[in-house]
Order: structure tokens, then sequence, then C-alpha cells
């Protein structure tokens, strides 16, 4: 079946070619009588305009692209993702707009960038990909970053993560334990956390903190950083090799509900107790983190608020805004039962 064309349209409805493709790209030059005339006989004639020449005439493509720092099988096995998604997609719906997913490209985030059919990107976590702010200001396209540490210029949306991870550990502080292991989320720094950026080192400096308050640091005694992909396999293998270590740790800290319990199933498996035995804690506030037995202690941030509000100010500056805005939102902790206060005499097992 030949393909219907906008002369057809034009010839049917009465109207010229320049109106007619006016009523697709640009309807507001066009009567709403002319319209709705045009639109009808689209639809009778069964006419689908072409994506790409509408492109090329309105010189936006109607999707905006989420770059992201993982392959995409990767990052959806964690459902802090699917929140984040869903915060920007009911943007998108609202404002009617698409979205892109765009990760690396045969590993390069730059190739990604030059790649992609977009009006504009919102960033996830872009500190070790810096050079990339380059090739998106060398596209043109504006862009928002979240989970990234502030740029002058470029709007941004984060949390407060150093507090979240302050909250965190000051917990199991309070609960008596002494002997703490971080979960960190794997930086490709292996275990230099100094070297820790955005999102990763605000979350170390709240630990560290907290632990400071109470005369403990990184190199005490029974307080180890273990580093592993945030992925619930993950956190099972980390935990194993972590078990090994003497002393053994009274409480874990991950940073991602989704490490933390991966560490609860294999404890559980080689029959520790959680809490009776070991305490965990998690950040994110996941909705399975309510599914889990004991259900999981953790840091709650807005995920899907995050996503939305990251979205509106990307759909702004496409509506040609040019006001910059560094927003940081709230956590807090949310405690249920993964964890157990110790004895004062915190040196028993």
């Amino acid at each position: 079946m030949a393909k219907i064309t906008i002369n057809e349209i034009a010839e049917r409805a009465g109207v010229s070619k320049t109106t007619v493709s006016f009523a697709f790209n640009d309807p507001s030059r066009v009567s709403e009588a002319t319209l709705q005339r045009i639109l009808r006989v689209a639809d009778e004639l069964g006419y689908t305009p072409d994506p790409i020449a509408r492109s090329m005439t309105t010189k936006r493509t109607g999707c905006i692209g989420l770059l992201v720092p993982q392959s995409i099988p990767y990052m959806v096995q964690n459902p802090f993702f699917s929140e984040l998604l869903a915060g920007i997609g009911e943007v998108c719906r609202e404002a009617g707009l698409s979205l892109m997913l765009v990760p690396p490209l045969k590993g390069s985030v730059h190739r990604a960038v030059n790649n992609a059919v977009v009006d504009g990107f919102l960033t996830l976590g872009l500190e070790t990909f810096r050079d990339t702010m380059k090739v998106l200001e060398q596209r043109g396209v504006p862009y928002v970053m979240v989970d990234s540490d502030p740029t002058p210029g470029i709007s941004c949306v984060n949390i407060n993560d150093q507090g979240g991870a302050r909250e965190a550990m000051a917990h199991v502080l309070r609960a008596n334990h002494r002997r703490v292991a971080i979960l960190a989320i794997r930086s490709g720094e292996r275990r230099q956390y100094r070297r820790y950026v955005g999102t990763l080192h605000r979350r170390m400096e709240g630990y560290l903190e907290a632990l400071s308050e109470v005369g403990l640091s990184i190199r005490s005694r029974g307080v180890y950083l273990v580093e592993c992909d945030n992925l619930d396999s993950a956190g099972r293998e980390c935990f194993k090799r972590l078990w090994r270590l003497k002393p053994r740790p009274t409480a874990l800290v991950a940073m991602s509900d989704i490490i933390a319990i991966g560490a609860m199933e294999a404890a559980m498996e080689l029959g520790i107790r959680v809490p009776d035995d070991l305490s965990i804690v998690g950040y994110d506030d996941i909705p399975a983190a309510r599914w889990t037995q004991p259900r999981l202690t953790t840091v709650h941030q807005p995920t899907r608020e995050k996503g939305s509000l990251a979205a509106e100010l990307l759909v702004a500056l496409l509506n040609e805004s040019t006001d910059v805005q560094h927003r940081i939102l709230p956590t807090r902790l949310v405690e249920r039962e993964s964890v157990k206060v110790r004895p004062a005499d915190t040196g028993a097992d």
C-alpha cells in the first residue's frame, strides 16, 4: 500500500501543502476549524506523520535522553532506577515527550551523547565522566544533572546524601555497635575512599563523621570498608568475604538497599540471625525494603520526586527558561526491625 502524502491530504481538505505542514508541526498557526478538518481527512486516509521529516521541520525530536553510566541490563536490576524512571515518566507524559535511555555506546559515554537523537539530557551520576560535560556543551542541547556535584551554570538535583549516611551510621552506633562494616558501591578506586566523588563521596563523609563522634575511624579495629557492585548478587558475595574477617562486625551499613538486601540473604543462608546476631542498615528505601524479613531499616530518599523535579527543570529549559537551580532534597532515617541494641559491654560477641 502506497504511503499517504501531505499533498493528498491538502487536496482532499482543500488547503495548501504548507497549511497541512503547519497543522502537524505548528498547529497554533492554523484556525481550529481548519485544523480539525485536516486531522479528520488525515485519519480517513490513514496518514501517519514521518517522525524524521517532522523533526527536520520543527528542529525538535519530542524526546529527552536519560544518560546513565552503566548498561541498561545492569541499571534495571536495581529497583531504585525504576522509581527514578517513574518520576521522570510522569513529567514526560504531561509534557508530551518520549524518554530514551542512553547508556554508554560501545563503552563510550561520549559516543552515546553524540549519537542520541534527543532534545536534551538528564544525566545520572556524571562524576566519573566529567569530560562528558564538554561533549554536552558542544552538542548545544540543554541538560540537567542528577546525583552529581553542583556545577555553576548547570541545574542539578541531589539529595542530602551526607546527612542521610550520618544518620544511618549514628543509628547503629546509638545501638552500641562498635564493630561496623561499610558496604560501599564499587568506585574503581579500590577502597581509596578519599578519591570517592559525587554520591559515594558524600555518603562516605556522612559515615565517617558519625564514626568520629564516638572516637572511631575507618582505621579502627573492627571497622571495615568493603566495595561491591550495586547489585543484590554482589551484596551476597561481598558479605561472604566479609564474614571471614576477624573480629566479625556486629552491624553492616550499606550504601544502597539492594546491597543490604543481598547481604541479608547471604547472612540468613549461613544461619546468622538478623538482627539478633547482625544488624543491617540500607540506603534508598526501595519498596523491597518493606518486604524483607525482618524489614530493612534504611535511609529514605524521595527518588520519584527527584526524577520528576529533574525532568521539570529540563522541560523548562526546553521551553527556553534561563533559570538555573541547584536543588537538594531531604532524606530521613526509617527505623524498622533490622537493627537491634547490643549490650553496653560492646566487646562481647
